[in-house]
């Protein structure tokens, strides 16, 4: 299960994100109910969730360029610097009480902006740090780091919160980045082969999207990514308001939400690590798919605060198990020198639509309740998923 944590690089690289995952999250949940605070707003928290990931989608592919002709270790440090100094800021604004909605919605747009050159290169990078013959076990290692994070992090928020203020959640968050950037600065990696520098930016994106085009086992799956992400992931951000509205549970019972939605994708993690490279992904990877967007319908529909805990639970462990096949499955299909490229195809889709979907059911959920939001999405993911088994059967082939 564990198997990719016997390389020295990995291990090291493993537990510092680790650390910092932790600390993202608790800043994640604090900056949310700090929204919902200072606007009492559901479309605030769309417009907040949606400049906090719009930048992936119009700069990753530049990203995935850069990661694909410079050293990947190098970048890391520098994007993940620049996430500790945003941190330090949000958590100095709100501790001597200068903090605005807008002020929080500059500081998403500057996080998202990194992120776009960070997350292709992390992604890109795992191969470097394992080689092939650990590549899912890696893979399902990082989904559980993330999503044991996604369970620690937001219990440790709730406590925080209540006892220190938001202000201590970014405190905390700014420095786990240390974490990270000690272990960057210690590993050394085996870069992959790297593009040709003599061609512009431009025409090496060009080749990267060619690439992709003329691969249509690619495509499928990006497209099943890209919904997932349009239309199934907004109720993360709305989750304060089913906590307090709906459920009535308050910002205890939100952190229990968001960790129980982690329990289930670390659950669905762990089953990956432990099952290697198995056959039958593509089976995996079809009903993983429809259990997600049907739990999320009967999420959306639940005024019962242990049936809610259920759903997300089946949410988060579907979802995480759908991403790290169709990961899996793109890395080991694509050259060395497409990568990154292709990897940052991969984040527009898993996190660049994320801000078109979060302003989408926020609008939606001002205007008609976050139920009917939540549930649309979740219907819209089914009918597309089984439209796509119907026309590609050889998905499930995989």
């Amino acid at each position: 299960m564990f198997s990719s944590l016997q390389v020295r690089n990995f291990r090291v690289y493993w537990f510092g994100m680790f650390v910092s995952l932790i600390g993202t999250w608790i800043q994640q949940v604090a900056q949310s109910w700090l929204v919902f605070e200072l606007t009492n707003s559901a479309f605030l928290l769309g417009v907040v969730g949606f400049l906090g990931s719009i930048p992936i989608f119009f700069l990753s592919l530049f990203g995935g360029v850069l990661a694909d002709r410079l050293n990947k270790r190098n970048i890391l440090i520098l994007t993940q610097s620049i996430f500790m100094l945003l941190a330090f800021a949000l958590a100095i604004l709100t501790q001597t009480k200068f903090i605005t909605p807008a002020q929080i919605m500059l500081i998403a747009l500057l996080n998202g902006a990194v992120m776009a050159f960070d997350a292709p290169t992390r992604q890109a990078m795992v191969v470097e740090l394992v080689g092939k013959t650990h590549l899912f076990n890696a893979i399902a290692l990082n989904s559980i780091s993330f999503n044991s994070s996604r369970i620690i992090g937001p219990a440790i928020a709730g406590i925080l919160v209540a006892s220190t203020g938001m202000s201590g959640c970014f405190y905390i968050n700014a420095i786990s980045f240390l974490a990270v950037i000690i272990a960057l600065w210690t590993i050394k990696i085996n870069q992959g082969e790297n593009t040709s520098k003599s061609k512009s930016a431009y025409e090496d994106l060009k080749e990267g999207l060619i690439f992709i085009k003329n691969h249509r086992l690619i495509l499928a799956l990006i497209s099943m990514v890209a919904v997932v992400s349009l239309f199934g992931v907004a109720h993360i951000i709305l989750m304060p308001i089913f906590a307090n509205d709906i459920l009535k549970v308050g910002v205890k019972g939100l952190a229990t939400l968001m960790s129980v939605s982690g329990a289930g994708a670390l659950v669905g993690a762990l089953i990956l690590a432990r099952l290697g490279d198995f056959k039958f992904k593509g089976k995996l990877l079809s009903f993983s798919n429809l259990l997600f967007s049907v739990s999320l319908v009967i999420f959306s529909l639940s005024k019962i605060y242990w049936l809610s805990l259920v759903t997300l639970f089946f949410v988060g462990g579907a979802s995480v198990t759908s991403i790290a096949v169709v990961n899996t499955i793109l890395q080991i299909r694509v050259e060395d020198k497409f990568r990154g490229r292709v990897m940052s195809v991969f984040m527009v889709t898993f996190a660049g639509f994320m801000p078109f979907g979060n302003l989408i059911a926020g609008s939606l959920a001002q205007g008609l309740g976050v139920s009917f939001a939540v549930m649309l999405g979740g219907l819209i993911c089914t009918a597309f998923f089984l439209t796509v088994n119907i026309l590609f059967p050889k998905i499930r082939e995989i």
